[in-house]
């Protein structure tokens, strides 16, 4: 973990109340995709852990929904401004326990650490389905990046005013390998149609590295730090 200073250099809104910054800066500790960083805000306590949609060697992107005071925030932020950050938490995902082929799966707001997952395994030779859910045409966002990655792609959405009508799971096949990120209902959904496969969990987060415990849930081995233990865990290990 480290504490590093940050550049922004572009903030733009995506979709009905979803923007994606992009910063520069120290990007060393950036290991696996899914992992996440945790931000300062002047005026508000605790810090908002965001994760990390894509990153290279001096830059990195996030892609956040306006949701309360720290997020309007956010969205208000202008290239050159700077942010104080914690990065490199959390596990991240593992693609070397990942099979030839396997299924991505992303809801809302847990489609962002799932691109930056994708090209990796599209890197490594892995055959890569995307599955993209959100509530409507409104909420769509970074389809034709996943597509420019070379993987089919599969888009629905709740109401049926953009791709197909329904949720990822009605898009996916039964007994695949599944790499997923999205609200609870919709983990545990695809945690029952798949085989095997990492589900990045979320909990609320007090200091995001482990020291005050707030995040702790229960798994198969026991009780566990969501931020430092996750929030990627293996299939076996999740109990819900």
């Amino acid at each position: 973990m480290k504490n590093e200073t940050y550049v922004i250099s572009s903030n733009e809104k995506l979709a009905r109340d979803i923007w994606r910054m992009q910063l520069v800066g120290d990007t060393s500790e950036f290991g696996n995709p899914g992992q996440f960083v945790n931000i300062a805000l002047a005026g508000n306590y605790l810090r908002r852990p965001i994760s990390v949609c894509d990153y290279d060697a001096n830059s990195f992107t996030i892609i956040y929904k306006v949701v309360g005071e720290g997020t309007e925030k956010m969205s208000r932020m202008e290239r050159g401004m700077r942010i104080d950050a914690l990065t490199g938490l959390g596990n991240g995902f593992d693609t070397e326990l990942c099979p030839k082929e396997c299924t991505v799966v992303g809801g809302g707001v847990g489609v962002p650490p799932m691109y930056a997952l994708t090209r990796k395994l599209v890197k490594e030779g892995h055959t890569v389905r995307v599955i993209l859910g959100f509530n409507s045409a409104e909420d769509v966002f970074y389809e034709d990046q996943f597509r420019d990655l070379g993987c089919e792609v599969t888009v629905t959405t709740v109401d049926g005013s953009y791709g197909e009508k329904g949720f990822v799971t009605d898009a996916m096949e039964e007994g695949t390998y599944a790499l997923a990120c999205g609200p609870k209902p919709m983990l545990q959904a695809v945690f029952a149609k798949s085989s095997d496969g990492q589900f990045s969990m979320e909990e609320r987060m007090g200091c995001g590295f482990g020291a005050c415990m707030g995040c702790t849930c229960q798994t198969n081995d026991g009780p566990r730090r969501v931020c430092k233990d996750g929030p990627v865990f293996e299939k076996g290990a999740v109990a819900w």
